[in-house]
């Protein structure tokens, strides 16, 4: 394919679906991220679209959200992997909101097994996953349904939830930054989100590489209310991307990274622990590769983070 060719399926791919990750293109485009990256440039200088840490979006600064269908093709591996994670973080009995989104809708599945769990959603998709889980409660709030992602919004939704307490939210959005937090394309999303992390203890937000870096429209959950980000391998792999996870990790948000290809501990049976309780100092970041005894009286704890570095030894992925 000549480079000509290349840029503008490119083009016709961004313009799609809004914003689509080099990993995508270079698939679709059948050539090297490398190459891939060099178009990108060269239609970024011709304002035809804009890069982004690891991918490419509509011009202008803010990405818009692309449909259900173009979502579902997005990063799937990346998304599969986060929610195989995140499904280790829930437990029998559990009472979890989680909102609208296609890695939630994964989660969603790997869940359905969970004894004793009731799950809170705004999501039909999320429901749609649940529906036939004798052991799982799904309580469904009320609203305007929003097509373009199947999920309730407006004041019904919002007034639903009033007065709720569960353990953790389960929450997606369209972008990620330690500056601005999580953000989504939509002001209606966007109201009904804040409105379920609201109701929740602990705030867990499932984003892949791709989100990572993108600031959108509409804040969702600002970076001090974010307790821990799942992501996947490929965003500590690459620099733009690692370098917002140590920003993240420096506002306090605990990063728990998904490696691909890799089955996590079924839901429902909790994993290993892997995050010991940490002294007082600086958050630390979770990798895969080098796992994780007990310390040692005294000794440092495996992954944490020391004053005044950026280095962190490798830490296996897993529940917290």
């Amino acid at each position: 394919m000549f480079a000509a060719e290349r840029r503008q399926l490119i083009l016709e791919m961004v313009r799609a679906n809004g914003a689509v990750s080099l990993r995508e293109l270079a698939r679709v485009v059948q050539t090297s991220e490398v190459t891939v990256r060099r178009d990108v440039r060269a239609l970024e200088a011709e304002g035809l679209l804009d890069r982004r840490h690891g991918g490419a979006v509509l011009p202008g600064g803010f990405s818009r959200e692309p449909g259900y269908p173009q979502k579902t093709h997005l990063a799937a591996a990346e998304k599969s992997a986060i929610a195989d994670l995140a499904a280790t973080l829930v437990e029998e009995g559990d009472a979890v909101v989680i909102g609208a989104g296609t890695t939630t809708q994964e989660l969603a599945r790997r869940l359905a097994r969970v004894p004793g769990l009731t799950v809170v959603t705004n999501s039909l998709l999320v429901a749609q996953a649940l529906a036939h889980a004798n052991r799982v409660e799904v309580v469904m709030t009320g609203g305007t349904l929003r097509g373009s992602n199947y999920a309730l919004v407006g004041s019904g939704a919002e007034q639903s939830l009033h007065g709720l307490r569960v353990s953790k939210a389960f929450i997606s959005g369209s972008g990620l930054t330690a500056e601005r937090g999580l953000s989504t394309t939509n002001m209606l999303s966007a109201s009904v989100d804040r409105a379920l992390v609201q109701s929740a203890t602990e705030v867990i937000v499932l984003a892949d590489h791709t989100k990572l870096g993108t600031d959108t429209m509409f804040q969702t959950v600002p970076t001090d209310a974010i307790t821990r980000l799942v992501t996947d391998e490929h965003a500590a792999g690459h620099d733009p991307t690692a370098r917002e996870l140590d920003a993240l990790a420096d506002c306090g948000v605990q990063i728990a990274i998904a490696p691909l290809g890799l089955a996590a501990e079924p839901p429902g049976h909790p994993a290993p622990e892997r995050h010991p309780q940490q002294p007082p100092g600086p958050p630390r970041r979770a990798v895969p590769g080098v796992p994780t005894a007990a310390p040692a009286a005294g000794a440092p704890l495996p992954g944490q983070r020391r004053p005044g570095t950026h280095a962190f030894r490798p830490l296996a992925a897993g529940r917290p």
